[in-house]
């Protein structure tokens, strides 16, 4: 009963003294004629206000030391841990396969004959179609019979020559005859290999757009052929991270199609700024031997741009004053009880729900979690867990 008058005298008394500082407050205004007066009287008061607030902090704390009635605000606590922090950007990307063309027939024609079949695998130098060659290859025949006709001639005029026999113009037309016959038959060749489409490299044939018995013409696509075993995400990354793109940089590919997760490098940055966008390339090299992943699959391309060790809290925490400034609540023992503290941080960088701590809070503090948005500065709380 005796500390239960203590406390009520207590609070009356402070009450009395506020209320007289803010009479006094009323009076000041209504007597004072000077400006810098009235700004020295309302440092005063300030001071007066502050003093009174801490008289009433001690006497709150020593009535929750009394008190065992009286109930706080409940809040639970966690101690800052140091951790490693990542931060990403997130782009998307599309697959597109290193070698990946449209064949186009060199020469015009009616084609024959298609000696492969949509995902069959071909060799490089594989012949895919063919395009009506008769007339070439009956006039190869012919000029190939007059070359050995002029290869014996020549033969015959050289070892006459060699024994001093004949003349050397006979030996030289001879020569010349065989020469010119071998030209036109190696031009012959190289037109017949045009009436042909080879495989210019090793992979699959995608498509077939031509038929047999259609007409080739070199500027329509007659198979596709692709090679899945060297791909490549590329990714277009708007300006702004430029700077913060490095090649080598960690990269995390996602396929949410195949729900696959591939751990890369960026294998090249672009030097061009499109300035329709205002983007830049991003290229990651990928081995793709099973050929699971294909060309034009979509994926989410997380690059990583800044990692640290030290202090990360829950980004929901924390919170900002009226001047923008950010902060969270801290606590600090004083006997029994705990007072909340309001503890000013720098935020270097958010990601993932996850905030890094560059300033302003140490390893092992105990941070209010839940119930911070109920409570202010220099409280007594209850501490939960």
């Amino acid at each position: 009963m005796i500390k239960s008058n203590t406390q009520i005298v207590m609070k009356n008394t402070l009450l009395i003294a506020m209320i007289a500082v803010l009479i006094s407050c009323g009076k000041t205004k209504k007597e004072s004629a000077s400006l810098t007066q009235l700004k020295s009287q309302k440092g005063d008061l300030i001071s007066q206000i502050d003093s009174l607030s801490q008289v009433l902090k001690s006497v709150d704390l020593e009535i929750s030391k009394r008190d065992t009635l009286k109930r706080f605000t409940p809040v639970t606590a966690f101690e800052a841990k140091e951790q490693v922090f990542k931060h990403y950007i997130e782009v998307q990307g599309n697959v597109e396969a290193d070698q990946s063309v449209e064949l186009y027939p060199e020469s015009g024609g009616t084609i024959t004959k298609i000696h492969v079949k949509e995902g069959q695998k071909v060799a490089k130098g594989h012949v895919l179609a063919q395009i009506d060659n008769s007339i070439i290859e009956s006039s190869i025949v012919e000029l190939q019979t007059q070359l050995d006709l002029a290869t014996t001639t020549f033969e015959r005029q050289q070892r006459l020559w060699n024994q001093n026999i004949g003349s050397e113009m006979q030996f030289l037309q001879a020569k010349a005859k065989k020469e010119g016959l071998e030209n036109s038959l190696k031009s012959l060749n190289t037109q017949a290999k045009k009436l042909k489409i080879i495989a210019p490299f090793s992979g699959i044939v995608d498509e077939v757009f031509a038929k047999v018995g259609g007409l080739a013409v070199p500027q329509m696509p007659a198979l596709r052929l692709v090679n899945l075993d060297n791909i490549h995400v590329e990714s277009e990354v708007t300006e702004t991270y430029l700077k913060s793109i490095k090649k080598g940089a960690d990269v995390e590919l996602s396929f949410p199609s195949l729900k696959r997760t591939i751990s890369s490098k960026v294998s090249q940055v672009g030097n061009f700024i499109n300035p329709n966008n205002r983007s830049f390339k991003v290229r990651v090299n990928l081995n793709n031997t099973t050929n699971e992943i294909k060309a034009n699959l979509l994926a989410d391309v997380k690059i990583k741009d800044f990692q640290a060790t030290g202090v990360v809290l829950p980004t929901t925490i924390l919170q900002k004053d009226r001047l923008g400034k950010t902060f969270v609540f801290t606590l600090k023992k004083e006997g029994e009880v705990y007072t909340t503290q309001k503890t000013y941080i720098d935020v270097e960088k958010s990601y993932n729900n996850q905030s890094y701590i560059s300033k302003g809070l140490s390893k092992n503090t105990l941070v209010v979690d839940k119930g911070s948005r109920l409570i202010k500065a220099n409280e007594i709380v209850t501490l939960v867990d």
